[in-house]
């Protein structure tokens, strides 16, 4: 049964920094491409970052304009975990982020699209707030 669990949201001040991760099970996440998605209230869900597995596209990340610079993913296949590492937030940061896993990508434009995604975590809320 794939599983995807996320942790390490919670409040934190602007400026300050997260991680999150998401441990993931039922598959072996070195051949899972993993993205990480937020929805703020009101909003629909968008594309944060993707750490791409698919063929061809092995290594490659994906970022949104928003948070270049400020924002990384990283995995330990190992432990199964991806993580999120966010850093300067700032309160229109504040969402439930959710990672997501599909073997393969169609098209590394579509990084961003929901449905290119199988897996999903349940989300973990991340509040910026002073």
């Amino acid at each position: 049964q794939v599983q995807l669990v996320e942790s390490g949201g919670g409040l934190v001040q602007p400026g300050g920094s997260l991680r999150l991760s998401c441990e993931v099970s039922g598959f072996t996440l070195v051949y899972y491409t993993i993205g990480w998605f937020r929805q703020a209230p009101g909003k629909e869900r968008e594309g944060v970052l993707c750490s791409d597995s698919s063929e061809g596209r092995n290594g490659n990340t994906y970022y949104a304009d928003f948070v270049k610079g400020r924002f990384t993913i990283s995995r330990d296949n190992a432990k199964s975990t991806v993580y999120l590492q966010m850093n300067s937030l700032t309160p229109e940061d504040t969402a439930v982020y959710y990672c997501a896993a599909v073997r393969s990508l169609s098209y590394a434009s579509r990084w961003s699209e929901e449905y290119e995604y199988d897996y999903w975590g349940q989300g973990t809320q991340v509040t910026v707030s002073s």
